[in-house]
């Protein structure tokens, strides 16, 4: 990548993608729809041409137009302009714009910026970064039902037992059963560094429905079970029959009763799918193994029959399969006791894909189909953890978000990006520039339906990830506590007001720590939890399920300061507004102040009455003398609104 030219100011060109003056619509856009770009020059340079450089599988060059002069501040700007025809098919697409400068037509670009961030972007003398446009078919809506949702995601074996005299379901052979439900869980493995026994706390789905009463005081919608289909592991990733339950965790009865109790209480069950691999002890692979001519022997790839085979990243417990080997093809989709179909008949409401980067395009595509021509209203959410709407897998470009594969996705960035502004990483306009380019990238129906999660089975827990960014700052020792309380609940606080569905991995709303697997598949601690920080859960829970605005309306990122970062959420022409602030200060003694008015920029016209700070009386009168001064605290966030909430 190129330096910024010596010979071109940086204000030279002037061009955002994330606003809608220079491009429009904004962001991801309808396949076959118009879009209008827009690019200003500064007069003095003498640019004589500008051309749009689109990539949609072959590079072609479209000329823009220069149409009018417009002035900025004492400098006049030449206004080039295009309007151009999304190409039909969705996929996601890359554009530049190539500019011939004076008289001896010399060639600039201007791309991206160097993060790759979208909005504004750069000049470049060659090899400009590309800017980006998801192209989505029309007519392709998540469910609504999930958009207003909040998800509790629960491990089965560590949630609750819900037999009466605690016993465990069906020991597995060659397992390890805890002694305690408070013990800490651990890997029994032998010299190879293999697992030589599974271990096992008997929580089960009895436990789960038992529990329903507890999910639904935090608001919960949709309940997200780790696959929970007979296995050998604890996990279950290892699948050994795709049409039982784990007798571990109960019978098929039990299932039906938990659907039944949930659906009772207004919520939905998604299920793990597991269908990039299938466990080493499966009936499957057993049959596949004993001879080539069973019918489950196409299903996986062998390089030394029957001893070496491919697998999940090496692990020989977890053999892939052909996923569009016709018989496995029809025995998860097409068939008519398909796993699929066995499982939506039950009333469950949708799915999560593991491994979503690994299951070929056709295969999400054709189970998002048949999972849709039984429920319509349901949910397909994927398993990705970078931008999904880029990501690079096999060498293939994944196009998740044309509207024919996932509704959703787990948005493990949401979790890394505010990570990393909280220990340091990154400052308020970093993290607004990775907010906006989400934004920006997503299609708004798969960016309201974003799986939006601090923690899961595969992370650290979130309170342990904030520990150790409290333990790392130069935050006095005795108030590590305290800040470690604030950060949390600041987090999850963002977590539940911004666009997309909040996902609760069970435990964080008490508490729970842990480090990576297995630490962080500790069980949830009944009778120990921190009730301060469950209460808290259960406020910003109901203030999410009663909100609007926080369900459906627009959302613009602000930096005041960048140890500050804010976001507004609103309906366009409506007065009513939410306003979030954060502040990472670590510094006791150091409070920030902030004009409350100039930061709501638009929205401060609407303050007809009174502004309100979130459950505190009034705080701030209206006195168009006065631009709202306020005081944040340090590690702390404020909520405000146009109406008390």
């Amino acid at each position: 990548m190129n330096s910024l030219s010596y010979s071109l100011a940086k204000d030279s060109i002037i061009f955002n993608s994330q606003d809608e003056e220079f491009k429009s619509p904004f962001g991801a856009t309808a396949a076959g729809e118009s879009i209008r770009f827009r690019i200003l020059t500064d007069n003095s340079i003498n640019c004589l041409e500008i051309f749009l450089i689109l990539k949609n599988g072959k590079k072609s060059e479209i000329a823009l137009i220069q149409n009018e002069i417009t002035k900025i501040g004492d400098r006049d700007y030449k206004v080039w302009s295009l309007n151009f025809i999304a190409p039909s098919i969705a996929k996601t697409i890359f554009y530049h714009f190539k500019l011939k400068i004076g008289n001896e037509n010399t060639v600039f670009y201007y791309g991206n910026n160097s993060l790759a961030l979208g909005g504004v972007g750069e000049i470049y003398e060659s090899s400009p970064l590309d800017f980006q446009i998801t192209l989505f078919y029309k007519n392709s809506p998540s469910p609504n039902w999930f958009k207003e949702s909040i998800v509790y995601q629960i491990f089965p074996d560590r949630f609750y037992n819900g037999n009466r005299d605690k016993k465990i379901n069906s020991p597995k052979d060659n397992s390890f059963i805890y002694a305690k439900w408070s013990d800490t869980p651990m890997y029994i493995k032998n010299k190879k560094n293999e697992i030589a026994r599974w271990d096992f706390f008997g929580g089960n789905l009895k436990g789960i429905t038992e529990k329903v009463k507890y999910l639904k005081t935090l608001n919960v919608g949709t309940l997200y079970l780790n696959p929970i289909f007979e296995a050998t592991s604890n996990h279950r990733y290892d699948t050994n029959n795709y049409h039982q339950i784990d007798p571990i965790l109960g019978s098929f009865k039990d299932f039906k009763d938990m659907i039944k109790e949930c659906k009772k209480n207004k919520i939905y069950t998604i299920l793990d799918g597991v269908f990039n691999h299938t466990g080493k002890d499966s009936l499957y692979f057993k049959s596949a193994t004993k001879s080539t001519s069973s019918p489950f022997y196409p299903w996986y790839r062998f390089i030394d029959y029957p001893y070496e085979y491919d697998s999940w990243w090496g692990i020989k417990d977890l053999p892939c399969v052909n996923e569009l080997e016709p018989s496995f093809f029809k025995y998860i989709i097409e068939g008519e006791n398909s796993v699929l179909n066995h499982w939506m008949k039950t009333g469950i409401k949708g799915w999560r894909l593991d491994v979503a980067d690994e299951l070929p395009s056709f295969f999400i595509e054709s189970f998002r189909y048949k999972c849709k021509a039984i429920d319509s209203n349901s949910i397909i959410v994927g398993e990705v953890w970078e931008d999904a709407s880029n990501k690079i897998s096999y060498g293939q470009r994944r196009e998740y978000f044309n509207g024919k594969q996932l509704d959703s996705v787990m948005n493990y960035p949401l979790r890394t990006y505010l990570l990393n502004f909280y220990n340091g990483s990154i400052d308020s306009e970093t993290l607004c520039k990775y907010m906006n380019s989400l934004k920006e990238n997503y299609p708004r129906e798969n960016y309201y339906s974003l799986y939006n999660l601090l923690g899961s089975h595969d992370v650290k827990r979130i309170k342990t990830s904030v520990k150790e960014i409290v333990q790392n700052s130069s935050i006095d020792s005795q108030y590590h506590e305290a800040a470690t309380t604030r950060i949390l609940k600041s987090l999850s606080l963002i977590q539940f007001t911004l666009p997309g569905v909040p996902v609760i991995y069970y435990g964080d709303e008490v508490g729970l720590e842990g480090e990576k697997d297995p630490d962080n598949r500790r069980t949830y601690p009944w009778g120990d939890e921190d009730k301060d920080l469950l209460k808290w859960y259960r406020k910003i829970s109901f203030l999410r399920d009663n909100s609007n605005i926080l369900k459906k309306g627009e959302v613009k990122f602000f930096s005041p300061h960048p140890d500050v970062f804010a976001y507004v959420r609103f309906f366009e022409n409506k007065k009513d507004f939410i306003g979030v602030i954060t502040s990472r200060n670590q510094n006791r003694s150091k409070i920030f102040k902030l004009n409350l008015k100039e930061f709501l920029g638009q929205f401060s016209n609407n303050i007809t009455t009174d502004i309100y700070r979130w459950n505190d009386p009034l705080i701030i009168p209206t006195d168009s003398s006065t631009n709202f001064p306020i005081k944040i605290p340090p590690l702390k966030t404020l909520l405000f609104s146009s109406k008390r909430v």
